[in-house]
Order: C-alpha cells, then structure tokens, then sequence
C-alpha cells in the first residue's frame, strides 16, 4: 500500500511521522499549491480536470491511501474512487452527508452524488453524521431518492428523526413512520452488530474507505468543519472488523484544520457563515497528527 500525501494547504507538511505510521510500500508528496484556491470548497470542471492530471502521474497504479488536508477539498475523493479497476463498495465516514442536490457539481457538499455517476461504485454507506443536514433534509437539498434507491445507505452515529414531506421510501438503514425518518443509529448498537449489518449492505467484494475527521468530537481532532460525535476508537473498530471481511482497494482521509485563503467572494461569504470560525494551536494540530497515524495504521494493517 501506497501513502500519497496531497500538499493543498500545507497542514500536512509539518506532520513528520505519518510517513512512519506504517510499512508503505513508498511515499510520495503531490505538489498543488497552485490548485488549491480554486479547489477549496467547490471547484469548476477544467480546475477539476488539471487536478485529475496531477493525480494520474502519481502512484504508478499501485493500491493508495492519500491524505487529502482541509475537508473542503473532499470532493477530490471522487478522482481517487474513479481511478478503481473493478466494482466497489465506498464507505464513507463524515459528520455530513455530503449530498446536497443544489450546490455545484464539485462541492465538498455534494460529491457524494458525483461519486454515485461512476460506473465502479455500486453502493455508498455514509456512516456517522450528526449534523443538522439531517434536519428536514428536504429543504437542504439531501438527496432522498438515492437513499430510496438502496444506493446511498445512511447511518448516523446518533440523529434525532428527521422530519420530511410527501412520499418518501424507507430503506435498510432507516424507516419512515408519521412524517418523519428514523434512522438506524450506530451509537445504539454493539461493534460487532455494526459491522454484521454494514458488512451485510455490501455487495463487492473490494471496498474504498473516505474518511472526513469531522466525524469524531473536537475533543480527538480539529477540523475547519462542526464536528460529531463518534469516538476514534469506534471508527478504529469499524475499519478493521469490516476490513478483515472486504478487501480494500484504496482510501483517503481528509479533515486537518487550515486557516482558508480565498479571494473568490462568494467562497469567503460561504467559509464566513456555513461553518464555526476556529483557531489551532500546536498541541491540537499534534493531536490531529497522532489521529492520522492512527488511521493510517489501522488501514495498512486491514490491508496487510
């Protein structure tokens, strides 16, 4: 396994020991400082297309964990999870759905929905949120119909029922009773029933892990993003009870916490009031290093 390291925001360059965090069969650093204003948060498809080229002179096609920085730049996953060479399973781990219909093609809000055109992914299970996203999702522009199509499965961690209108199916993960979702919520249930049921929604045998570390409380790791509520070491637990019964063809983790630099106006405006404005210091960006190793290591040796 490959560990690519993404130099978008610099919060990865001063985070020494990742390249340590597990016997990589190499590691290399992609530059793209210059791509990174236009990537932030959304993107237009020709920045889209020059960061897919960058990509694809990368890691000689060998299996990739890539740390991508800032979760404004998610939606970079999708380029990664394109690059499969047969069917999978994406699981996704975030404190958001990132599924909203109404934003732009590339956001960091609606990948999710870009990942789902691609011929390879046959199904994502998004595992954790409890953001209000899940608040009258209707209104927000989630999209319900690839929930109602079984191919989008969500589990939140811990979400109070969500309240919608008209028809609306319900699914494995979630039923619908008087107006209102009710989700299947992982904090209610065992490890080892977690992992039984998600394993039983995956119909690949190779699986692509996303990772956003919005999902854990600000008390494990400092994201630009509000935060959940699942614990490390239930995410730690997720990756290697489902990792030991699926094969896992490439992941990426995303999530560090950069002080955004935008000149686009409309961009500024979006940072200024979608998202709590947060500083860093250096023992909780110590913190988020220590979180990295820890998934780094927990994917490799679900590999090994």
């Amino acid at each position: 396994m490959h560990l690519r390291l993404l130099d978008l925001d610099d919060s990865l360059n001063a985070q020494s020991t990742l390249r340590d965090s597990a016997a990589w069969t190499s590691v290399e650093t992609v530059p793209m400082r210059d791509l990174a204003e236009p990537l932030r948060l959304w993107s237009r498809p020709a920045t889209m297309q020059r960061a897919r080229a960058r990509l694809a002179a990368t890691a000689n096609g060998m299996p990739a964990v890539t740390m991508i920085g800032s979760g404004d730049f998610h939606h970079l996953a999708v380029l990664l999870i394109e690059r499969a060479s047969e069917p999978v399973t994406v699981l996704h781990f975030d404190n958001h759905p990132d599924w909203v219909r109404w934003a732009p093609r590339w956001h960091c809000g609606s990948w999710v929905n870009e990942a789902l055109r691609l011929q390879q992914v046959k199904k994502i299970i998004t595992l954790g949120p409890c953001s209000a996203d899940l608040v009258r999702p209707q209104l927000k522009g989630g999209n319900l119909g690839a929930l109602a199509s079984g191919r989008l499965v969500l589990l939140p961690w811990q979400h109070a029922p969500s309240r919608v209108w008209g028809a609306v199916t319900a699914g494995v993960a979630h039923r619908v009773e008087r107006g209102h979702l009710l989700w299947r919520n992982l904090a209610q249930s065992s490890t080892a029933d977690n992992v039984a049921f998600i394993l039983d929604q995956i119909d690949t045998e190779a699986i692509w892990l996303t990772i956003d570390k919005d999902v854990l409380p600000e008390s494990e790791a400092l994201t630009n993003w509000d935060q959940g509520q699942m614990p490390l070491r239930a995410l730690l637990d997720l990756i290697a009870g489902i990792g030991a019964r699926r094969r896992i063809v490439g992941a990426d983790i995303c999530g560090e916490f950069s002080r955004p630099v935008l000149r686009n106006p409309f961009k500024r405006i979006e940072s200024r009031i979608d998202r709590p404005q947060r500083s860093a210091d250096a023992a909780r960006l110590a913190r988020n290093e220590a979180v990295n190793r820890d998934l780094l290591h927990a994917i490799w040796q679900a590999t090994a």
